[in-house]
């Protein structure tokens, strides 16, 4: 399967310039991930860091779970692989022989379909339902768009390196 990555029009209204350029960099990971196999995504990136790709997927999932259905629903949805405890943060990038790409690819595919259909609900200055679980704060879904765009950006650098360092490949 070839990941096919489309950026949003150039005059494309806000909301689907927003949501073209969260697709786009859904789709940048789920690139960076195509073609390897179950241990080069779980390769860590550079000791001690045990950043891998299947990690940032893994991470990704509960990031998108975590901004559409806990703070943007208000839904009662818990972690899937992070931690909330002093002694195990990260747990999302820690991987073990049961963790599967299987597993965290689905898992991711299945947040991202609760994301749209959530966002479907609300225009782009509607408030969040929920709440931001440290800071109280809400969001208006244009927030929430942006700062995923932010999030799936900076994690997609991290992609690049690890995948340049597993084979070789580069590519924007």
């Amino acid at each position: 399967m070839t990941i096919e990555r489309t950026e949003p029009a150039t005059d494309a209204a806000e909301r689907a310039m927003l949501e073209g350029w969260l697709d786009y960099h859904r789709q940048t990971l789920a690139w960076k991930c195509e073609g390897l196999t179950d241990a080069q995504l779980r390769t860590a990136s550079v000791e001690p860091s045990p950043l891998s790709l299947m990690g940032l997927v893994r991470h990704m999932a509960d990031v998108e779970r975590n901004w559409f259905r806990r703070v943007l629903v208000n839904e009662d949805a818990g972690f899937l692989y992070w931690s909330d405890t002093e002694d195990e943060p990260d747990r999302d990038f820690h991987l073990t022989e049961a963790d599967t790409w299987e597993e965290s690819h689905a898992t991711w595919q299945a947040e991202i379909a609760h994301a749209r259909n959530n966002a479907a609900r609300f225009a782009l200055d509607d408030l969040s339902e929920g709440k931001h679980r440290r800071t109280g704060e809400r969001f208006n879904l244009r927030w929430l768009y942006t700062h995923m765009i932010e999030e799936y950006a900076r994690h997609n650098g991290h992609a690049d390196l690890i995948r340049e360092r597993l084979d070789g490949s580069t590519g924007e």
